[in-house]
């Protein structure tokens, strides 16, 4: 699962440019999980750390899941955790922030990043960094206008994934002014869910977006 030739990203984001976030999943349950939202076109899964044996997830998820997964932690928050992540099998690192030494650490390491910004100010210095994409967050924060204003100053090469409260509906604005992607958390899987109600709800993500792109 550590495949870390530099297309990886461009591969899994051209293919579904939507991330699933599973805060809060156990690992039991993760492979059944990620395996459906891999069925429904997913290809860029994040386990937060800040979920149940979080690292015992990804390192599940790096064995079963198929080689074109592009697999990894959310809410990162130090260069330690970036090597424990390598180490369970993970490829990419996701913060809510843009500590540009935890950036670093994850390039370093071969991996890809995608830090949280607010700010056209942390924008420019994750982009410095090294960063692959940066994801607007919070969502409910940085609002539609703000990101299109964000998005006429910043290289137009840099994917802007808006993250926070995000749902199929939601999506129409943000991707009318310029958005890449989405971060998707508790609107496509939250703990308590069946596999068939994530299922469904996955697909309600690809179509919207789906109709959004035609």
């Amino acid at each position: 699962m550590m495949n870390q030739e530099p297309s990886l990203f461009e591969r899994a984001f051209a293919e579904l440019p939507l991330v699933a976030i599973l805060r809060g999943i156990q690992p039991h349950e993760v492979e059944a999980v990620a395996l459906t939202l891999y069925a429904e076109g997913f290809r860029i899964i994040e386990v937060p750390l800040n979920s149940p044996q979080a690292l015992d997830s990804i390192a599940r998820l790096s064995r079963c899941m198929p080689a074109d997964t592009l697999l990894g932690a959310g809410t990162v928050l130090s260069i330690e955790a970036v090597q424990q992540v390598r180490d369970a099998g993970g490829a990419i690192i996701v913060m809510p922030h843009a500590d540009i030494k935890v950036i670093a650490a994850a390039k370093q390491a071969g991996m890809f990043c995608v830090p949280g910004v607010a700010t056209l100010t942390e924008a420019f210095a994750a982009l410095h960094a090294g960063a692959d994409a940066v994801k607007l967050f919070p969502a409910e924060l940085v609002l539609p206008s703000v990101m299109k204003a964000m998005r006429a100053v910043l290289p137009a090469s840099l994917r802007l994934l808006p993250v926070g409260g995000i749902t199929p509906q939601g999506m129409v604005a943000y991707y009318r002014a310029g958005a890449a992607g989405f971060g998707l958390g508790g609107a496509l899987y939250a703990p308590g869910m069946s596999v068939a109600e994530v299922a469904q709800r996955a697909r309600d993500f690809v179509t919207a977006l789906a109709q959004l792109r035609a």
